[in-house]
């Protein structure tokens, strides 16, 4: 039996809410009640950081940094003592070098701790860019684009993008898509710079080592090669690292290798070493050379995703497989000139 719509208030003393199973009283209205079911988020704390114990690491490292620089004092101090003792004007001399040395180490060192802070907030910036788009946190995708903004500020070819993004930021509602707009706006173009950053390093590693007659000069032209194509990197994404800097840089492409499977030949590198062997069959230097620039490329796109102030959420990452195919075009001539020398 069905019943015809009617209207009725809930203040009414005629309605009553009662279960389907009762036999409500004539002339009131029965209101049945629905059992609520929702799935509320249970609110979880977010672990508390471990606390920083001084190890003994620390202080022995500590304690040997400290009689070095008090040895270095005093050493310092007999050379200008010695100094005047032959000559006024030697010890006056002794002592403007010294100064000019004390201030030069201070700007030195003003710079390394710059830089560092710089590489430091890089890094928060991408670790709050994960959480905002995780959680589609629309006030922290507009402060991380604020900020990002105040980071690429010495890169000119991206005025055109900050000012477009500055336009953005209060018209678009989710922070999620904010934040993929300004890594398709102000990544997408340091993205292709840095590809082209890393196939050049890894094409001057394979061609150098095809032709150094000394294993020595090949690993000491690496190891440069490498370090100057992770500086380029840091500085192309706003980290301009100094010397610690760019040791921490390779400390974390390291860690960043290790989780994601290490220098070793994984499966896409093999792919490439198998399908452009023609190369490699023309002598065994050529192969390591090409064996040589995979590895170097695979180190420059690790440096990318750790130099990167944003997390690739809406662009592809780069692939080893383009930056081969380029490294392989570039070296077959380089074969086939070799093969008519001989």
């Amino acid at each position: 039996m069905t019943r015809r719509p009617a209207a009725f208030r809930l203040d009414d003393p005629h309605v009553i809410v009662a279960p389907d199973d009762t036999r409500p009283a004539k002339g009131t209205v029965r209101v049945l009640p629905e059992p609520e079911d929702f799935d509320l988020p249970v609110p979880v704390a977010p672990p508390l950081p471990p606390k920083r114990r001084l190890s003994w690491g620390t202080l022995f490292w500590s304690a040997l940094g400290g009689l070095v620089a008090l040895g270095a004092g005093l050493a310092t101090i007999s050379l200008i003592e010695e100094l005047y003792d032959r000559a006024a004007w030697l010890g006056t001399l002794g002592v403007a070098l010294a100064a000019l040395a004390g201030l030069s180490l201070l700007v030195i060192c003003i710079r390394e701790i710059v830089a560092l802070t710089r590489l430091a907030s890089i890094e928060k910036l991408r670790a709050r860019a994960e959480a905002a788009i995780a959680q589609d946190d629309r006030d922290a995708a507009r402060a991380i684009v604020r900020e990002l903004n105040a980071t690429l500020s010495a890169t000119p070819q991206l005025a055109r993008g900050r000012n477009e993004l500055e336009t953005h930021i209060t018209e678009i509602i989710d922070g999620a898509d904010l934040l993929r707009l300004a890594e398709r706006t102000l990544m997408a173009p340091l993205d292709r710079e840095a590809s082209r950053l890393v196939a050049r390093a890894a094409t001057r590693v394979s061609i150098v080592t095809a032709v150094s007659p000394r294993a020595a000069v090949d690993m000491i032209f690496v190891a440069f090669a490498a370090l100057g194509m992770i500086r380029r990197l840091a500085a192309l994404y706003g980290g301009r690292p100094g010397m610690l800097g760019t040791i921490r840089l390779v400390r974390h492409i390291i860690a960043h290798l290790t989780v994601t499977g290490g220098l070793a030949a994984g499966d896409s590198l093999i792919q490439q070493m198998l399908g452009h062997g023609v190369v490699a069959k023309v002598s065994a230097r050529l192969g390591e050379g090409v064996l040589n620039g995979l590895l170097t490329a695979r180190l420059g796109l690790a440096a990318i995703e750790v130099a990167r102030p944003l997390p690739f959420a809406a662009l592809p990452k780069p692939a080893l497989g383009d930056i081969a195919a380029d490294l392989l075009r570039r070296r077959e001539p380089a074969a086939e000139k070799a093969i008519t020398d001989r």
